[in-house]
């Protein structure tokens, strides 16, 4: 892991991004483990004033994302999610939501990552699988 960003540094990376919009902050980076958090306000809700599958999906690809950023050499190689699969089990209606990604597999092409979204009390929100290409960075 690239030890020299710090959880202000990767925060300030959301700037303009879908996370800023969504209010996604990173809360833990550790080698193979991240951990970020979500409201659950008018940007991440659904109709029916509940938390959006869609927004759950964009917080797992994110931690997953930014951990396997973490772990490469980003001098020469790209991150880039291929598969993502979610199910989700209980439904959230305010406050926060905590994703915690863990590396299962790290291989030279790919990494696969198990992301558990939980409420604040920690009951389990959704649980995502994604797997990122890791690929060389194309010489233009």
């Amino acid at each position: 892991m690239d030890k020299t960003w710090s959880i202000d540094d990767l925060n300030a990376t959301n700037k303009g991004t879908l996370m800023e919009q969504l209010g996604i902050e990173y809360v833990t980076v550790e080698d193979g483990y991240v951990k970020a958090k979500m409201p659950v306000d008018e940007r991440t809700k659904q109709p029916m004033g509940l938390l959006h599958g869609g927004g759950s999906l964009a917080l797992a690809e994110t931690v997953g994302g930014i951990g396997s950023a973490l772990i490469v050499d980003l001098e020469t190689n790209d991150v880039r999610g291929s598969h993502m699969s979610a199910n989700h089990i209980r439904a959230a209606k305010d406050g926060w939501v905590f994703a915690e990604a863990r590396l299962l597999h790290r291989g030279r092409n790919t990494h696969i990552w198990n992301i558990d979204i939980s409420d604040e009390e920690g009951m389990l929100v959704s649980t995502c699988r994604l797997t990122n290409f890791i690929i060389p960075k194309q010489v233009l």
